[in-house]
């Protein structure tokens, strides 16, 4: 890289259905420190679940940041239920009464059943606010380099990372993970937020998929393979900084106990795990001699990150909220034992609700803003 040569900035969010409004928050605060129309300070852009769908955004409306995060806020600030999946009454009989007839008959005379909730009202909301012909678009005027989709295919066992980018990048093959080239449609935002167990899968080309955050060990990996010099993560947990206390446990932990675990381990824990890995690699990098470093057979090289999370634990703030869901669906989670706080981990991925996704908005912009002077110096940018 020249001297003057900016670094190609790679974004990269996670999953964590309802959780992906904090992404907004901070993508939000990024856009009030930069002056109007200006394009996307992230010249790749990876996602995976709900990361997926915010990275498309940015990814169609890329020569025009405040504008892509304007209408990606628009649609989280607005957010009900029943614009991702079904939750009326008779929508949760039909699939609970599926679910019921193939365990009690063992499948017999129906087909098994596929999903608890039925997503038709994502894919109607994808296709009408989220044009995905337009990111070839962003690619040819170079406001991107390229956008990234992680999903897992359930026939291979393997994680697949779908990309559209420029001529040059070239496809990877590591571990049970692989990058390939594609034209990134609403199937590839589908396969890559269907949470297994609760949304159906996707088929794509020959295989089936599902949500790219299960069996994803190296989430920052898409964005390195891409050409990312500067790594951006957005994460959605809190980060917990003194030492978990350990209580003996007072009751068998619920159905929606299990279930928020779960999906804890398979949203955020690996994009952590993946950050302390590549900070004991640059560690290692930096104790190389440089004339090594220069070596055209080395391919080792320090990648600088930027970590932001919520400053507040997203539980509580779920549990606030919860008696928003529709009452079909809170009645459904109370008979999983999600009534306490031991549900509100559960909750805190289907909460997709107004009031709770405008608060974790206000929380994400509130970090962001908090941090400007650290955003802008990693971005190197200068403040409006």
């Amino acid at each position: 890289m020249e001297q003057n040569e900016k670094p190609i900035i790679g974004l990269v969010m996670a999953g964590g259905g309802a959780r992906g409004a904090y992404q907004v928050g901070v993508l939000k605060g990024i856009t009030s420190m930069l002056p109007p129309g200006a394009s996307s300070p992230f010249k790749i852009i990876c996602g995976t679940s709900a990361g997926a769908i915010n990275a498309t955004a940015l990814a169609v409306r890329a020569g025009d940041f405040h504008d892509a995060v304007k209408q990606l806020n628009f649609v989280w600030k607005n957010f009900h239920v029943n614009h991702v999946f079904r939750a009326d009454a008779w929508g949760l009989f039909v699939t609970g009464a599926h679910w019921f007839a193939a365990l009690a008959l063992a499948g017999l005379g129906r087909r098994y059943p596929q999903e608890l909730f039925n997503r038709a009202p994502l894919r109607k909301l994808l296709e009408t606010k989220m044009p995905c012909d337009l990111i070839q678009s962003s690619i040819d005027s170079g406001a991107l380099r390229a956008l990234a989709v992680t999903a897992f295919g359930y026939g291979t066992g393997e994680s697949v990372t779908f990309y559209q980018g420029i001529e040059s990048l070239t496809p990877w093959k590591r571990a049970r993970r692989f990058g390939s080239a594609c034209k990134i449609t609403t199937d590839h935002l589908m396969a890559s937020s269907a949470i297994p167990l609760f949304f159906s899968a996707v088929k794509l080309n020959r295989e089936y998929f599902g949500d790219g955050s299960v069996r994803q060990s190296a989430p920052i990996s898409p964005a390195l393979h891409l050409g990312a010099e500067r790594i951006f993560v957005i994460g959605v947990r809190y980060k917990v900084k003194e030492q978990v206390e350990r209580l003996k446990p007072q009751e068998y932990p619920t159905l929606a106990g299990i279930a928020g675990h779960m999906l804890n381990s398979i949203f955020l824990d690996a994009i952590e795990t993946d950050l302390e890995l590549l900070h004991r690699i640059n560690h290692t990098v930096s104790h190389i001699p440089k004339e090594y470093l220069r070596d055209g057979a080395n391919t080792l090289r320090k990648v600088d990150t930027f970590w932001i999370s919520p400053s507040r634990d997203i539980e509580p703030i779920a549990t606030k909220h919860v008696h928003q869901l529709p009452l079909s669906l809170r009645i459904l989670l109370r008979g999983m034992g999600a009534a306490g706080r031991n549900g509100a981990n559960l909750s805190s991925y289907l909460l997709f609700e107004q009031a709770y996704c405008r608060e974790l908005i206000a929380l994400g912009y509130a970090d962001a803003r908090a941090r400007k002077e650290e955003i802008l110096d990693f971005l190197g940018v200068t403040a409006k």
